[in-house]
Order: structure tokens, then sequence, then C-alpha cells
């Protein structure tokens, strides 16, 4: 048996008042006219005199956010989707019926207007209400307006509150969209092609994580949700779709923190005939476009730190920055035996299936990801850790591979792509090594993958960029919880 507060029960016996009025209490469809910012905006420069003038009619809705009852007449104001604007009501414009029906209202109800665009005393945009409608009763009372929810956790759970109570949270939830369409638009007008590839498979690849397992009834098998989209969109490549992306969610049976949510969107790419330059190039204009086209400018001011999204962002190897912080060169680095001597020195992990190259990444995770703060291209990935890209011809320890980090964040990873079947079957042999050694993340073996590669693919430059990090950085946002408005969530019990 449910309970409810006092505040509850007085409502719902509003809503039983309204229908024995004959007034629906959840409404029906109320044409609206424009919205609080646009009738602000384009106002806010005409005086009171000009106004009434102009005589400008306009029809509005939103949710009642406040109310300040005077006798015969009040002022409340009301909040749509792009903000609020103040009502001014009479029982001389409105009749006493629709007043008596108005001073029954409650912060949180949603209501229509129609009336005439005026300025107070105060210089305030106000509508001057000539037709009330109820259209929705609210049976909980909102949060205190200062104080909110306080709960962060809640704010996640109940984003719905969160969005009525906090612009800041509203301002993110537009701002995502608008980030998102830059992108598909900057690339379109590339001659690049959106496509869908599938969420549910059979076969682990693409990255290296721990998936999320489920369960086909009907042909009675095991799927993985994708870990990445990265192996068909390269079998488009194969097909002829020259430059493919797709934007989309991704799947990760991983721990939850700051930067991390189990499910998340990224958009990955693929270009025939480029290769890690023609990425480079491509991946700091893609994310130069949507900071100006959000913010009008690519300065960013984000986690304590300003910086430039300005194209024309810092390319250096994963070697170069390890010997800038540590004085190891691991260029000069030959057998896996003086790897493991130097990371047993500087009290690095060695896990069982480890050689050079994952002594290498680990010196990079340890002494240099947290340091980077400007956006920098960091290339020349190991090839234990990048079974997907191309060796480095100069030397075949690591690979035509780089990541950007921003502010001690990694937000892209792209590749010189491999496009050779023999070399793509030795490493995904290898990557099955590593399984056997106890490597939940490594990649299991595609045949059908190398078969298509064996048809021929392209040369190609490969990029996949997390949408949700990029969010958190053009907004402002410290947290991906911010920006994914309904984050994964510890059930309550």
């Amino acid at each position: 048996m449910r309970e409810f507060s006092e505040q509850e029960l007085v409502r719902r016996e509003k809503l039983e008042k309204l229908k024995t009025a004959g007034i629906e209490p959840f409404g029906s469809r109320f044409d609206v006219q424009a919205f609080s910012m646009d009738i602000k905006e384009k106002y806010q420069d005409k005086t009171h005199e000009e106004l009434e003038e102009m005589d400008i009619n306009t029809t509005v809705a939103g949710r009642i956010m406040f109310i300040r009852k005077m006798g015969k007449a009040s002022f409340f104001s009301i909040k749509d989707k792009l903000g609020s604007i103040q009502i001014y009501i009479s029982i001389n414009d409105v009749g006493e019926e629709k007043y008596t029906l108005f001073k029954s209202a409650d912060i949180g109800d949603i209501v229509g207007v129609s009336g005439k665009v005026m300025k107070t005393g105060t210089g305030e945009i106000t509508i001057k209400c000539l037709e009330y409608t109820h259209l929705v009763k609210a049976l909980k009372p909102l949060p205190e307006k200062f104080h909110g929810l306080n709960d962060v956790e809640e704010r996640y759970r109940r984003r719905y509150v969160d969005l009525i109570m906090n612009d800041d949270a509203r301002r993110i939830a537009f701002a995502r969209p608008k980030i998102i369409r830059s992108i598909q638009k900057y690339l379109d007008n590339l001659g690049y092609t959106e496509v869908e590839t599938p969420i549910l498979g059979t076969i682990l690849g693409g990255a290296a994580a721990r998936p999320f397992i489920t369960h086909h009834n009907a042909q009675n098998i095991d799927m993985y949700l994708r870990i990445a989209t990265e192996l068909n969109l390269k079998r488009l490549l194969v097909g002829g779709m020259d430059a493919v992306y797709e934007i989309g969610r991704i799947f990760r049976n991983e721990g939850m923190d700051r930067k991390h949510n189990p499910e998340f969107t990224t958009i990955e790419l693929y270009k025939a005939y480029s290769d890690l330059e023609g990425m480079m190039d491509l991946t700091e204009n893609l994310v130069a476009n949507a900071a100006v086209e959000l913010n009008g400018t690519y300065e960013v001011d984000f986690l304590g730190h300003h910086i430039s999204l300005a194209p024309g962002f810092k390319r250096v190897h994963m070697v170069d920055l390890i010997n800038e912080k540590t004085g190891i060169n691991f260029f000069d680095v030959k057998s896996d035996e003086e790897a493991f001597a130097l990371a047993r020195e500087h009290n690095i992990e060695i896990e069982p299936h480890f050689t050079f190259g994952h002594i290498v990444n680990a010196f990079f995770e340890k002494y240099v990801e947290e340091t980077i703060i400007e956006p920098t291209f960091v290339f020349g990935h190991p090839i234990e850790i990048s079974p997907l890209a191309k060796k480095d011809p100069k030397d075949p320890r690591f690979t035509q591979r780089f990541e950007l980090f921003v502010i001690g964040c990694e937000y892209a990873n792209a590749f010189s792509e491999l496009n050779d079947p023999i070399d793509q079957y030795e490493r995904f042999e290898n990557q099955l090594k590593e399984k056997d050694l106890g490597n939940e993340e490594a990649n299991e073996m595609d045949m059908d993958f190398i078969e298509a590669l064996e048809y021929g693919m392209p040369p190609a430059g490969g990029m996949g960029l997390g949408i949700d990090r990029l969010v958190m950085l053009l907004t402002g946002s410290e947290t991906v919880r911010e920006v994914i408005l309904f984050p994964t969530m510890k059930p309550k019990d």
C-alpha cells in the first residue's frame, strides 16, 4: 500500500475537484506558438509603450515554477524547454472562473497561456494572460527551489526532476545533440556515409574490453553486446564504401568512475586510402569544429585548466614521452627480460601475459598519461596492445596508432588500419594466447573478418572518439554521469 505525504494528499484532492468541474486533469493537445527565450530575446529591447502599440499575441505552455498570488491579480512563471517567462494574470482579463482555477494551481502543474507580450515597470518581459488553460496536475511537489536535489545520486537517478530544477543539466542535455549534429554535418560534407552495424554479435573483437553476454533464445546461443564497431565498419571498406562512420552505443562490462559508464556512445570512422596522419588531421579539425559550433570559440576551461582546441595539436611518440618523464628510452631496450627488469625497478606490476610492449604501455600509464594537458596525439603504441593497427616500418615492435589526450584523459584512438590478412591472423592468434594467460580483454579469432581482408581492403585510416567525453570537455562537465541522461546506477535495494 502506497503512503502519501500531506502535500501529495492535498494535490490528489485537487485532482478530484478538477474532475468534478469537468476539467481533464492530465490534459490534451495544446498548440504552442512560441518559447520563452525566443520571446524575451526578440522583445527585450522594446519599451512598455512600444510593446503596447505592437499588440503582440502569443501562446506558450510550461511548468509553473513560481506563484505570487495577490487577490484579484497575480504573477507566476512557467518554464518551457528554453527557459522561464513571467505571466501576469488578472480576474478582469480571464474572468472569475479561470482565475479561480489558476488560484488552485500548484507549483509543478503544467499550464497553457495565451496573451499579450508586455513589459513590467521593472523591465521584465511578461505575458499578460488573456486565456488560461490547465493542462496537467502534478501529484508530487518539486524539491525546494534553493536546495533542489541535494543528493547527487538522486539527480542522476531521477533525471526528470534534475532537468526541471537544474538549468545546467538542461543546458548539457541540449548541448549533447548539437555536438553530435556538428560531427555528422562535418563528416557528411567530407563525403562520409553514416551507417548502422549490429549491436549483438557472436565474436568478441574490435577493442580490448570485457563484454556483456546475453542469450538468444530462438537460436539457443550466447551473444555479446558489442564492445566496438570497428570490424564491421572495415568490412564495409572491403565492400567498396570508401568512407563510413557510425555513432552508436558501446557496452563494456567494466567499472564505473568519473570517466566510465558501462554503456557509452562513440563515433568510429574509416577512410580508404588514408592513414595515421590523415586521421590526426581529421580528428583535430572535427573536435575544433564541434567546439566552435557549440561555444563559438576554440578556448575551453576544464578541470582548472585553460586550453585551446584550435587545430595544430601536439604530436609525439609514446616512447619519447616516457623518456622525458623517466629517462628511459625504450627504443634502446632490446629484450623482454630488460623491460621486465626496468618494470621491477619502478614497481610496475607485471601480469602473466606481459611482454615488452605491455611494459612500455604500463610506463606510459604510470608516468605520462595524467601529465598531458594540452591536446596531444600520442602515437607509436606497442604491437601487443594494438592488434588491429599496421606495424611501424621503422620498428615493427610499434604500430601506426595514436591516442588523443587532453587534460590527462584519452578522447580518441586511431590507426593506419591493418589490412594484411596474414599479419591480422597472427595478431588474433597472439590475442588468443593472451586470453589463455588470463587477459580477459583479449580479442577472439574472427575468421570471417580474416576472409574479408583476403578479398582485399584498401589501405585506410580509422578513428574512434568518445562522444560522452567530448561532451564533458565542451560543456565543462566533470563526470560522465552529467552528460549521459540516464547513466547506469546501482539499484537502491
